[in-house]
């Protein structure tokens, strides 16, 4: 079985920045970029544990553990997602609630 490290994105101002950091210009993501990349990444989950499914179905798959982790991380990343999304539409509306 082979575990995976976790991902972790940097965020901006929080490491110790150096001089060849400082040197070479890296040009920054947007806001839409951030969001295209992480929903590309839970669809990638998705189509992973989709296709592990259809593995284990066809008896490709000799380990069962394989599969039961790949449908967590898409149950998870897909969870993760959605109530992010409903954070952003209840702060969406507490901002159209406010008076000008």
């Amino acid at each position: 079985m082979r575990v995976e490290a976790l991902k972790l994105m940097p965020v901006k101002g929080t490491l110790p920045e150096t001089k060849q950091a400082d040197s070479i210009q890296k040009p920054e993501k947007s806001f839409g970029e951030f969001l295209k990349d992480a929903l590309n990444n839970v669809n990638n989950l998705q189509n992973e544990s989709k296709k592990a499914s259809l593995n284990l179905a066809a008896g490709k798959v000799e380990d069962v553990a394989e599969v039961t982790i790949a449908a967590e991380k898409a149950t998870i990343a897909l969870q993760l997602t959605m109530q992010v999304r409903n954070k952003v539409v209840d702060a969406y509306q507490e901002v159209m609630r406010m008076q000008v």
